[in-house]
């Protein structure tokens, strides 16, 4: 199996991407699966790089990367060295990161264009990130499966409301806490200001009733990060699509970061093998 890490791909005027390529090299064209983390992530974080090796082993060409402003940087991707970038990170710039990535992955040009079949694409977003597939998924038309772990359904109703958002607007920064690097993680005034001015392409609701790909929500019954009514809502507008509950757990499926063992958890595991069903049914 091919694991190619931290391959930094090159923008003009705008952030380098990281990106991760595993993959069985033998010159046979495979599905494409493109994996987004979410919010406060990175693509490193915790059973990711287990997880990306079942997709490989099961015969896909999966993908994942860093999105430009997530808090990483090309030379250390893990945690969040870098707090100006996460500060200005918006929808908007994640959106158009999936979009380069997807570009770059399915062009002729792209060192292993043979190993994949890019009439074959699914993205699978974790938390945050599965509203950013849901949207992207409903844009594109080269889009074969959208796949939701542990998904949001709304993005407005995250932002502060009343007298924080006032205040958020007078001072231009509100400030996250992270529980385990205990780093105080900026967002700029300009997340809500880039919500605001692209509300309908936004509407995770909208890109979901418009969806006329296979689509799969998964989602953990204990979730307390992401509500359980969430995926429902999911399900409600696009009742054409597969709502798979798995009893009892979490945001993340029972793994943690750093994730110390060679095996999946038991949760994320069945995760893994519904959704490599799903996308090869």
């Amino acid at each position: 199996m091919q694991k190619l890490i931290n391959n930094i791909v090159t923008r003009k005027g705008d952030k380098n991407i990281l990106v991760d390529y595993f993959f069985t090299k033998n010159g046979q064209p495979k599905p494409l699966v493109v994996f987004c983390h979410g919010y406060k992530g990175f693509k490193d974080w915790g059973a990711w790089n287990l997880v990306a090796e079942a997709f490989a082993k099961a015969g896909f060409f999966f993908v994942k990367f860093n999105f430009s402003h997530n808090g990483g940087t090309m030379e250390q991707p893990i945690d969040f060295p870098d707090l100006k970038a996460f500060g200005e990170n918006n929808y908007t710039k994640e959106l158009n990161d999936l979009e380069f990535v997807l570009d770059f992955v399915t062009h002729t040009d792209f060192p292993f264009s043979s190993e994949i079949n890019s009439q074959q694409i699914s993205l699978i977003g974790h938390s945050r990130g599965g509203g950013i597939v849901t949207i992207k998924a409903a844009e594109a038309s080269n889009i074969s499966n959208v796949i939701s772990w542990a998904g949001v359904s709304d993005y407005a109703s995250r932002f502060p409301q009343g007298e924080d958002l006032k205040k958020w607007k007078e001072t231009g920064v509100y400030y996250v806490i992270n529980g385990r690097t205990k780093q105080e993680m900026p967002h700029y005034y300009q997340f809500f200001e880039d919500f605001q001015e692209n509300t309908i392409r936004l509407n995770i609701e909208r890109a979901a009733k418009k969806l006329q790909i296979p689509h799969l929500i998964i989602h953990g019954t204990t979730d307390v990060a992401v509500s359980l009514e969430e995926a429902k809502n999911l399900h409600q507008w696009n009742p054409k699509s597969t709502l798979h509950l798995i009893e009892n757990a979490n945001h993340v499926f029972g793994a943690r970061h750093p994730w110390k063992e060679t095996a999946l958890p038991t949760d994320l595991a069945e995760v893994v093998q519904t959704t490599i069903e799903f996308i090869k049914a």
